[in-house]
């Protein structure tokens, strides 16, 4: 069903644009470089516009009843939680404790080390260089 909508409001999507396209303005003859000479034309004098016009109004009213349709459709295809229901949140995976840092310290070769292994600043040179 909702194909045969889709394919119906293509060709009324496609008949409302020929239809306004075939219409004249109401300023400018646009029809008198087609060679209309309305007076001799199957629909009278007045008649074409007024075929025209209605006939657009009706496959424009048709459009807008297979939009609000095709809506439907589309709005009957999707689950919609209700406003009681919360949405279930994803469980969260807590990971473990880091392990504890060690105490080991690269050292310098050289270098005096405290007790735990961490180098210390070597003193300061205790002569006067006057």
């Amino acid at each position: 069903m909702h194909t045969i909508l889709v394919v119906v409001h293509l060709f009324l999507a496609l008949g409302v644009i020929g239809l306004v396209l075939m219409q004249h303005g109401k300023g400018a003859d646009a029809g008198a470089a087609f060679g209309s000479g309305s007076s001799g034309t199957v629909f009278g004098a007045a008649g074409s516009a007024n075929f025209l016009s209605r006939a657009t109004a009706v496959l424009a009213t048709l459009f807008f009843l297979t939009s609000l349709g095709l809506a439907w459709f589309a709005m009957q295809s999707v689950e919609r939680p209700g406003l009681m229901t919360e949405p279930q949140a994803p469980a969260i995976e807590i990971p473990a404790a880091p392990p504890a840092p060690t105490s080991e310290v690269p050292t310098v070769p050289g270098a005096a080390t405290s007790g735990s292994g961490v180098p210390s600043i070597p003193p300061a040179p205790t002569g006067a260089a006057e």
